[in-house]
């Protein structure tokens, strides 16, 4: 069963979500469905940008690091020698 639900807006705030509407091709109501869906799953999206957020403080970084071919032969040395993890 669906509901209905109004709320009140300024017109700018109604103006800004009209154009946002527009810029997606979709109606104002289905911009606020998915506006509120998001939010309800707000919680997610905030885990994420933390994640971004520290690859992105995590690039900033320069460490030194040998070539690549040599860092796997360490790699498979390593396996090979049986020693335990």
């Amino acid at each position: 069963m669906t509901k209905r639900l109004q709320v009140l807006l300024e017109d700018p705030d109604y103006r800004e979500i009209r154009r946002a509407a527009r810029s997606r091709r979709m109606s104002i109501a289905e911009w606020v469905r998915q506006a509120l869906e998001a939010a309800r799953r707000g919680h997610s999206a905030e885990g994420f940008d933390k994640k971004l957020d520290a690859i992105r403080a995590a690039a900033e970084h320069e460490f030194p690091v040998s070539d690549v071919g040599e860092m796997l032969a360490e790699i498979e040395r390593g396996y090979a020698s049986g020693e335990p993890r």
